[in-house]
């Protein structure tokens, strides 16, 4: 079933690996969805790390998914391919997608897409379900953080970063969180963090056990990797879990494993874009039962920095890899 679709979209397109400016607006056919997807009207896409990785040929999309960056949107229904119910024409919706975001229409697989939250506009909906899914799944099924302990959470003031501290924060957890400087550690603590550690100035591993009084926390969510791997070993405490989620700073990194023996630790970590769709609806359906009903109710709302015209997408690049933001950047379509 759909509406009245025209042939062709603007998108956006990575013309060569390179800097912000290397992202063009084209033309494109707009795509038909397979039995199982759904064929999104944009209204907004959220820009996230893994799309600036893509930008610098760093980060290639998986086999079959299109060459348009970006991970997620928010928009309405535009046509259903076979097989899907409990969807029609015209509802609102946010989705997460393996690429294709940064395009006036966008397919994703219907187990991946979830009504926008009461309350939320479509930009904020957009800035949704990269961050979510990874923090959920990380954080909670894989770290397996509970109410009453302490977790680290490192760029704080990050997409990643203030959707986990908030969630944190709502199931009575303890929070300390890193972040480059005075103003984004304010923000961090405004979100719920109870110790903002700016690292430009202090070592959070000091910062860690002294907020504990030495034991360590539970979890460490890590986006950093390379030297701060032995260093997050150092932070945790018996029977704690090192979740690793990105590795900014490189992928090799000199560890301590003798921590790890002697504090029993537990060493993770998972990366969202090439898991199959089963997985992912998994994880769809635990924020439909443990999120959604946090965000309606107000109590976790994600943080919007800046907006661009999806003619600007440049421009969004440009502000992100200046790490100038708080929260989420969004394209509007």
């Amino acid at each position: 079933m759909t509406d009245a679709l025209p042939a062709a979209m603007r998108a956006i397109e990575i013309t060569t690996p390179g800097g912000p400016e290397v992202l063009k607006v084209v033309q494109r056919p707009v795509p038909k969805p397979a039995a199982g997807e759904l064929l999104v009207r944009v209204q907004a896409a959220g820009v996230n790390r893994p799309d600036v990785m893509q930008r610098k040929g760093g980060y290639p999309p998986p086999p079959g998914v299109t060459d348009i960056p970006g991970l997620e949107v928010a928009g309405t229904v535009a046509a259903l391919g076979d097989g899907v119910t409990g969807w029609k024409v015209g509802d609102a919706l946010c989705a997460l997608v393996a690429g294709g975001g940064y395009a006036e229409y966008c397919v994703a697989p219907a187990p991946q897409c979830l009504p926008i939250p009461k309350g939320l506009t479509a930009i904020e909906a957009a800035a949704i379900p990269e961050t979510f899914f990874t923090v959920w799944d990380n954080m909670f099924t894989r770290g397996r953080l509970q109410a009453g302990e302490w977790v680290l959470i490192h760029g704080g003031s990050s997409g990643i970063g203030t959707t986990a501290i908030q969630l944190a924060h709502t199931i009575g957890a303890k929070i300390v969180a890193t972040a480059g400087s005075a103003e984004k550690c304010r923000a961090c603590e405004k979100l719920g963090a109870d110790v903002a550690v700016n690292y430009r100035e202090q070592d959070f591993v000091e910062a860690v056990k002294k907020a504990t009084a030495g034991r360590g926390v539970d979890v460490v969510l890590d986006i950093v990797g390379g030297d701060y791997v032995t260093r997050n070993l150092n932070a945790l405490g018996s029977g704690g879990r090192l979740v690793q989620i990105a590795i900014q700073k490189g992928t090799k990194a000199e560890i301590a494993v003798h921590l790890i023996l002697i504090k029993q630790i537990t060493f993770t970590g998972s990366i969202l874009r090439p898991r199959p769709v089963a997985e992912k609806a998994e994880i769809a359906r635990a924020l439909m039962q443990g999120a959604w009903p946090l965000i309606e109710a107000g109590k976790v709302k994600p943080v919007i920095h800046a907006t661009f015209p999806l003619d600007r997408a440049s421009d969004a690049h440009a502000l992100m890899d200046t790490s100038a933001h708080i929260g989420k950047i969004v394209l509007t379509i």
